[in-house]
């Protein structure tokens, strides 16, 4: 029995069933109990020894075991995550929060469709499938072959909650499973990354800039005469003063900072995402206060606090009264001693495609993901799993990529557990 062998018992059309059965059932970050509770009797009723890991009863992460002959090093491990990041209620950020994309899934030519398919439920149901085809084959493994399903991947984060009062947070999800046992030798995260090999990933900071009024608050008919931006006794009015001198700013900052690495490149971004001001039910007073939320993408190893001051000092220059506050820190980082992973992973792709695994795009190296979290731990980690270029605009995958990416999964556990 070889590798071969065990590809061919990976069936095609079981893996696309079992990925549209995780992905119709709807997980929307915060609300990822029902698919967790699919996946751990899917797990058991495949003979795979299985954890709940967590600290709530209906939103925990998953962890299952094919143990090794020898039980020894080195240990594999995959990870996904099941939460998505659509909105389990409208926003302001999509124009329709309800679409069918964003919550079902469904097959559609030869792609199959849907947000869950493609962040992140598509890539684990690869996995899952590799890991039951090595099972079934009766090939013995020497080293054991973990298998992790995580939550809050994509988790809101505090902003002004109440110390204690936990709505939602990542150490939740990949970081609880990793400090509660949830670790490897080496760990592949089955995230989309158009099958390129990538061990890099960018950092976060989270800013809130408040415009503060040095005026006092106006009735509409006591309004004074319309003047410059930063001159109005409007909050959100001298904001957009503040909004100008930070996409200022963010221009240079992106053009300062990117880092090519073995493992990607990493390009620095910086967006507003949120503006809060004024009351919806009284419009007829002008707002001494405006809060503006950014999130600026970091390079690793980079300070937090001489962005803090840099962007600080840029704002000032406006002349109005900015108060900027670091609200959330995420470190990037850039795995070490993943070579073993990646001459294994190396050869897997060539066995399924014939062809080396092609760069991985900056914008992939440049996002924020659970790979971070074991980077910080010392494990050795790579990002790997299919990604769709229409990615932006029809949230899909082929059939094909996701059988390829099981396939490569398969091949890559058999190396690196015997």
């Amino acid at each position: 029995m070889n590798a071969d062998d065990v590809i061919a018992l990976i069936d095609r059309q079981a893996l696309i069933d079992f990925t549209l059965d995780i992905c119709n059932i709807d997980s929307p970050v915060g609300h990822e109990g029902s698919v967790l509770a699919r996946l751990e009797q899917w797990l058991k009723h495949e003979g795979f020894e299985v954890r709940k890991l967590g600290l709530s009863p209906d939103r925990y992460n998953l962890l299952a075991r094919l143990p090794g002959t020898r039980g020894g090093r080195p240990r594999l491990m995959f990870n996904g995550h099941v939460d998505t990041y659509a909105p389990a209620y409208n926003d302001l950020v999509q124009l329709d929060s309800t679409r069918d994309e964003l919550h079902k899934a469904w097959v559609e030519g030869d792609l199959v469709v849907g947000d869950g398919v493609v962040n992140d439920k598509g890539p684990i149901a690869a996995f899952l499938m590799a890991a039951k085809a090595i099972k079934d084959s009766g090939i013995k493994l020497k080293h054991d072959l973990l298998l992790s399903c995580v939550i809050a991947e994509t988790a809101y984060e505090q902003v002004s909650n109440t110390p204690g009062e936990v709505t939602d947070t990542k150490e939740l999800g990949a970081r609880y499973l990793a400090t509660h046992g949830g670790i490897a030798d080496y760990i592949i995260v089955a995230e989309g990354t158009g099958f390129g090999i990538g061990w890099v990933e960018a950092g976060k900071l989270w800013f809130k800039i408040t415009v503060i009024s040095d005026q006092p608050s106006f009735y509409t008919p006591y309004m004074p005469d319309r003047t410059a931006p930063e001159a109005s006794p409007n909050m959100i009015v001298s904001a957009s003063k503040v909004i100008q001198a930070f996409e200022a700013w963010a221009a240079d900052y992106e053009r300062r900072n990117r880092m090519t690495t073995p493992g990607g490149i990493v390009q620095a971004r910086a967006q507003i995402g949120a503006i809060r001001s004024g009351e919806p039910a009284r419009p007829f007073l002008s707002p001494q206060l405006c809060e503006l939320f950014v999130d600026v993408r970091t390079l690793p190893g980079q300070n937090p606090i001489d962005t803090q001051m840099e962007l600080s000092a840029a704002l000032a220059a406006t002349s109005l009264r900015c108060d900027v506050e670091l609200y959330l820190f995420r470190r990037g980082y850039e795995a070490s001693g993943v070579e073993p992973l990646v001459v294994a992973l190396t050869s897997a792709h060539q066995g399924v495609f014939g062809s080396d695994p092609p760069s991985v795009s900056i914008p992939t190296t440049s996002m924020w993901r659970d790979s971070n979290i074991f980077s910080e731990l010392g494990i050795p980690v790579v990002n790997y799993g299919p990604r769709a270029a229409t990615h932006a605009y029809k949230r899909a995958l082929t059939a094909e990529s996701l059988y390829h990416a099981s396939c490569v999964y398969a091949r890559a556990a058999i190396t690196m557990c015997s």
